[in-house]
């Protein structure tokens, strides 16, 4: 269990970087909400951005898969983050893995500043490889929390965004028409009967 820190002001050296990642259907964004909303209730100052490109429910607000949101700014590149949460106490950040290479510089310039900064994203695309900025976030991070979705063919704990559709671009924005969450097992044949066909 994380405990969140109920200061009330920043101060320099005193922030830190927390990661949320795991598959699609994990509950990535719904943990990133749930630790945004306590920081709400501790009367601190909240920033929370998402990046553009994640526009599958809402222009702007980050929402979960169970259709439960809030509020945001929708971004195209991670050092907008800088002048957005110039009074921020903590910066809240969804999709991390769409985000450009400069993501990670920027979160430790927050947290250095004495912000607590909280990243949500997929570690791992469709073919299973680390994806974007992730990797270098989950390194540089204090706190890293790994969450798991269940497996639609075995029922076990999944780790994998496979895609079921055709495309075979790295970035392609979708929801259970496109990805199910799969075991390490059941990724492996879907693998498998992908290169035999």
């Amino acid at each position: 269990m994380f405990l969140e820190d109920t200061r009330k002001s920043r101060r320099e050296g005193e922030g830190w970087i927390e990661v949320i990642c795991g598959s699609m259907f994990s509950g990535k964004t719904e943990e990133l909400i749930r630790r945004i909303n306590r920081a709400k209730i501790a009367h601190q100052r909240v920033c929370v951005c998402k990046p553009v490109i994640e526009d599958r429910y809402h222009k702007k607000n980050i929402v979960t898969h169970n259709r439960i949101s809030h509020h945001s700014m929708a971004i195209n590149s991670s050092d907008q983050l800088i002048e957005l949460s110039e009074s921020a106490e903590v910066v809240g950040i969804d999709e991390g893995q769409f985000f450009d290479a400069g993501l990670p510089a920027v979160c430790n310039q927050l947290a250095n500043r004495g912000v607590r900064v909280i990243i949500a994203g997929l570690d791992m695309d469709f073919e299973g490889n680390p994806f974007g900025p992730m990797p270098h976030l989950m390194a540089i991070a204090e706190y890293v929390t790994k969450v798991h979705a269940i497996c639609v063919k075995t029922g076990k704990l999944a780790h994998y965004s496979h895609r079921i559709s055709d495309k075979t671009e790295q970035v392609a924005i979708g929801e259970s028409d496109q990805y199910q969450p799969l075991s390490r097992k059941s990724f492996l044949e879907e693998q498998s009967r992908k290169k035999d066909i």
